[in-house]
This record gives C-alpha cells, sequence and structure tokens, in this order.
C-alpha cells in the first residue's frame, strides 16, 4: 500500500528518478516547453515550481541549491536572468499541464508541459480585463457626476435671464 507517499517514483531507483527529473526541468527552463507522458509531466511540475520561487531571490546561495538539483549551468543561468524577472510578481503555479492525447504505440497519455509567462499565443488571445466596479462604486460616480453638472448650470441660466 502506499498510503501517504506523495512522491510518484516513476517505475525507477531513486538516482535514475532524480537524473530524469534534473534533465527534463532543464529542458524546461531552456526550451520553455516540452512535451511528454502526463505523470511525467505532474512529477516535473512538483520538482522545478519550488526551483523556479527560489530563483526569485538572486543571491549566491539559491544559485548553488537550485545548481544542485539541475546540474547544468545554462539552465541555472538562464532560470535567473530570463524566468524569474518574469515570474517575480506571480506567485505561484509558475507551470501549465496540458493534456494532448494518447500516445500510438503504447497508449501512454500524453502531455506538454510549459512556463505560464512564456507562451506567447496564450497571451496575445487573453483580452486585458477591465477592472470592474462594485455597485458601491457605481454610486459614488453617480453622486459625482451631478455635483459637477450644477456647476455648468449656473453658468447658463444668467445668458437666459436677460433674454426673457
Amino acid at each position: 500500500m502506499r498510503h501517504n507517499k506523495s512522491i510518484n517514483h516513476l517505475g525507477r531507483k531513486s538516482g535514475h528518478r532524480k537524473a530524469l527529473l534534473a534533465n527534463m526541468a532543464s529542458s524546461l527552463i531552456l526550451k520553455k516547453r516540452i512535451f511528454t507522458t502526463v505523470a511525467k509531466a505532474k512529477a516535473l511540475q512538483s520538482y522545478v515550481e519550488p526551483l523556479i520561487t527560489k530563483s526569485k531571490d538572486d543571491s549566491t546561495h539559491s544559485r548553488r541549491v537550485v545548481f544542485s538539483y539541475l546540474k547544468d549551468k545554462n539552465a541555472v543561468a538562464e532560470l535567473f536572468r530570463t524566468v524569474a524577472p518574469k515570474v517575480a510578481d506571480r506567485p505561484g503555479g509558475y507551470t501549465r499541464v496540458l493534456h494532448t492525447g494518447f500516445r500510438q504505440g503504447d497508449a501512454a497519455e500524453m502531455a506538454l508541459i510549459e512556463l505560464v509567462d512564456f507562451n506567447e499565443a496564450a497571451l496575445a488571445t487573453t483580452p486585458k480585463k477591465e477592472k470592474k466596479s462594485t455597485r458601491r462604486g457605481g454610486a459614488k460616480k453617480a453622486e459625482a457626476a451631478p455635483a459637477e453638472a450644477p456647476v455648468e448650470a449656473p453658468a447658463e441660466a444668467p445668458a437666459e435671464t436677460p433674454a426673457e
């Protein structure tokens, strides 16, 4: 039984699993999206998101910690130079897993995992949301409008009285 076992072992020994996730995380950081199985994508998501959070603090210590996981200096440099500034204001959820169907050979469920802030197509198609006003906000605007209207009305009133 696997009660309270949160990690998916992916059918591998720990050393093989760590190497697999490190390589996949490096590829994800460098290429911004990769195509893999759903199980590996979900395992990679929980592996790479803490590293992205760690990269928000650009210090020697955090670089060394991230390097100990990724073991690829190009990926670490890309993470700290490009990815971290772009996700600086995001409180989490840096990756997205999109299910894409089944692999023909063994019917494994496939997925696309990508960094959320680097998908230009999705960012271009999403419209900017207008700020919603509350009922109270509308009432404040309605009160402000009549205050402006009487200022204009007296200017017109003296012009009409001599004409009568």
